[in-house]
């Protein structure tokens, strides 16, 4: 008996495997796909999640042909500048800093590939608006290390959920994986989602 083709996600997010499991998705392997992730000149932040969502699903996809294989990437972006992951204390004070009054795009890139090689690519964009900041806030988030590792310095699903005034689009793709077109894509590609008839 042939084993059916497993779900393969191309990315070691916990947030992401967990948003996954939560829609009853659970992948049956997870691969970090390293990859350097800096910008490229002149590159925009859709553009920046695209590719890197590519490069993610080349790197892991060529290791392991049969199977469906699903890529993610997260950006940031006020206008056309792209905001770091923030590493340390400087990034995401500066990135709050950026965010505090404005609104702000947030851009996940999704390439999948189905067994037969068949790959499709979705980009997802969500636009959020932060209430302006105070600089005893600022310190005040600081502090929770949330911002450690993520796009634009903050997790909306944390304590920066109470600086948000306005969300369009979709939550979970703030929060690293939209889900709705994650599912949607998956399925057109021929992946069993449950649930479904």
């Amino acid at each position: 008996m042939t084993a059916s083709p497993r779900l393969v996600l191309a990315s070691a997010s916990p947030r992401r495997r967990a948003l996954l499991h939560q829609i009853g998705l659970p992948p049956d392997v997870v691969v970090a796909a390293d990859i350097d992730e800096a910008p490229l000149p002149r590159e925009t932040p859709p553009e920046l999640a695209r590719r890197l969502a590519l490069e993610k699903l080349a790197h892991v996809r060529d290791g392991l042909p049969g199977d469906f294989i699903l890529a993610a990437d997260t950006v940031v972006g006020v206008g056309r500048r792209i905001l770091p992951k923030a590493e340390n204390h400087q990034d995401a004070a500066h990135c709050l800093k950026l965010l505090s009054g404005r609104r702000h795009h947030v851009f996940t890139a999704l390439a999948a590939a189905a067994p037969d090689g068949t790959q499709r690519v979705r980009l997802v964009d969500s636009v959020v608006a932060f209430k302006g900041l105070t600089a005893s806030e600022i310190n005040w988030y600081l502090d929770s290390d949330e911002w450690r590792g993520k796009a634009g310095g903050y997790a909306i699903q944390g304590r920066a959920g109470r600086f948000v005034r306005f969300l369009r689009g979709s939550y979970t793709n703030v929060v690293g994986l939209p889900l709705f077109e994650t599912a949607n894509l998956l399925e057109g590609l021929g992946y069993r989602v449950r649930g479904k008839d």
